[in-house]
């Protein structure tokens, strides 16, 4: 078991709170009813690993099992023992969030909720921070949820909410009677969420956002990252950031930058080059969203090779 470890906020960020304490193999409550188990699968994606949350006691709920790590398996089950799991959620299938489904579904024989099979376009480019490979095709769910579904089991309850953006089945859950929301990758507090297309939608993205504020949530528990405490403050600021984002893309155009390569390293100051990729699929779907809303034309169906510019 690895010791505790504070990831420590820059004082430059805004509006993120990076501080996350936590023990890899630890199921540790961090709030009533709930528990979180980290996936030992850091990186410059999951942060300091995939959160798996355990809801309720004696009969239980698990949303995001997490990645394909028999020890991240081992650990939930044993901190479980001897309690029921009964049900499964998934907020998408990333498969930093879903790989352990059917090895924990085969093992504790609990039914699995989520979205199901989609019509979207799914998988990233090959210039992205993954591949096709990153998204499970082959997920079926016991229940497909929608906005508006519940379920309940033992001490817990759940309410769906559809949110599209950063894939296109994305669910969170809320917990009735607390005002808590488990947002899966849809908002992280630890930095923004990766839209990548075509499994990413920029226009969809900021519609989930802004179903969100219509909500008096206080707490959201992300797939990555520590719990956030200021809900309506963080999507504000993730709404504002996007609209930051774009009129950079926008500026970029008028000055004559007519292709995503030139734009990235215009807009992404120090970016570390492995992140390259993924700035310019958030780039890309900046501009798909721009193209959709007739404000910018492109010389063919838009992609990182396509040339932009202002109507």
């Amino acid at each position: 078991m690895t010791k505790a470890k504070t990831a420590k906020p820059k004082p430059s960020d805004l509006a993120f709170n990076r501080s996350i304490d936590f023990e890899y193999g630890a199921l540790a409550e961090v709030a009533p009813g709930v528990r979180r188990l980290v996936a030992n699968n850091p990186g410059p994606f999951t942060y300091t690993g995939t959160n798996t949350y355990v809801l309720g006691s004696g009969e239980v709920a698990v949303i995001d099992p997490g990645p394909a790590d028999p020890a991240h398996l081992d650990d939930l089950l044993s901190a479980l023992k001897g309690e029921r799991i009964s049900h499964i959620f998934l907020t998408h299938t990333h498969r930093d969030h879903s790989d352990l489904i059917e090895p924990l579904k085969s093992a504790t024989g609990a039914k699995v909720m989520g979205y199901g099979p989609t019509d979207a376009p799914r998988g990233f480019a090959t210039t992205g921070p993954t591949s096709n490979d990153f998204v499970d095709h082959d997920f079926s769910p016991d229940r497909e949820l929608r906005t508006g579904d519940s379920v309940k089991g033992g001490t817990w309850a759940l309410d769906a909410i559809h949110t599209p953006g950063h894939a296109p089945d994305h669910l969170c859950f809320a917990l009735q009677g607390t005002r808590m929301v488990f947002t899966g990758d849809h908002i992280m507090g630890w930095n923004t969420t990766v839209i990548a297309p075509p499994e990413g939608n920029m226009g969809a993205y900021i519609g989930s956002l802004e179903c969100l504020l219509d909500r008096y949530d206080v707490a959201f528990f992300p797939g990555h990252g520590g719990r956030i405490k200021s809900p309506r403050r963080v999507v504000r600021a993730y709404l504002m950031h996007r609209k930051w984002r774009e009129a950079s893309i926008r500026a970029c155009l008028g000055d004559g930058l007519e292709f995503i390569p030139q734009i990235v390293p215009r807009i992404y100051a120090n970016l570390d080059e492995n992140l390259v990729g993924a700035a310019a699929l958030s780039v890309l779907a900046h501009l798909e969203h721009l193209v959709e809303r007739e404000v910018v034309v492109c010389d063919g169906p838009p992609s990182i090779e396509a040339a932009f510019s202002l109507l």
